[in-house]
């Protein structure tokens, strides 16, 4: 599959630009679904994979493929959404580092595998309260199940920062959805 993309992205580059659809028709449904949790708005995230897809094919010929096609779109994604809602000034929930500290691992798992409909209701207003960065990195963690590897890259950070900072997300998420209750 991967050389497959490799051999369509050099004949889009030699010219065979009707290729580029085979992407569109992949990757557009997953890339809406990324920018729309990041954005939280339909019409801005439609735009925004418009966008996106119109930046990775004017960047094509810069692809090295050392990644794979799907990261380096998801990179683009995430960049064009996050320049977005920077540009949207939103107020930020900002929780106090002492707090964090004192929740367990296992409150958090008890709280977050709660797959009741209120705690689900919740945990979807939980997040909402969270930057377009924090609601990226829980996105692609849970919702496109994808690696900590493959997220590292998507974000532009190392891995063991990922991990530190999904771990502090889930720890928000639980402060956020108990005291909601």
């Amino acid at each position: 599959m991967k050389n497959d993309e490799a051999n369509i992205i050099h004949r889009i580059v030699k010219g065979e630009t009707s290729l580029y659809e085979y992407f569109l028709d992949k990757y557009s449904q997953q890339v809406f679904v990324l920018i729309v949790r990041i954005v939280e708005n339909q019409e801005d995230a439609e735009e925004l994979t418009q966008d996106t897809f119109l930046k990775a094919f004017e960047h094509l010929s810069s692809f090295k493929a050392e990644s794979s096609f799907s990261t380096w779109i998801y990179r683009i994604a995430y960049n064009t959404a996050i320049s977005a809602t920077r540009k949207k000034k939103q107020d930020l929930f900002v929780m106090d580092n002492a707090v964090l500290t004192n929740i367990s691992d296992q409150q958090i798992d008890n709280t977050l595998n709660d797959e009741s409909e209120e705690r689900i209701g919740k945990l979807n207003e939980a997040i909402k309260k969270l930057d377009a960065e924090e609601r990226a990195l829980i996105s692609l963690f849970y919702n496109e199940e994808k690696p900590i590897g493959e997220i590292a890259l998507i974000l532009g950070l190392t891995e063991s920062n990922t991990k530190v900072k999904l771990h502090r997300i889930r720890k928000k998420l639980y402060i956020l959805i108990t005291e909601a209750e």
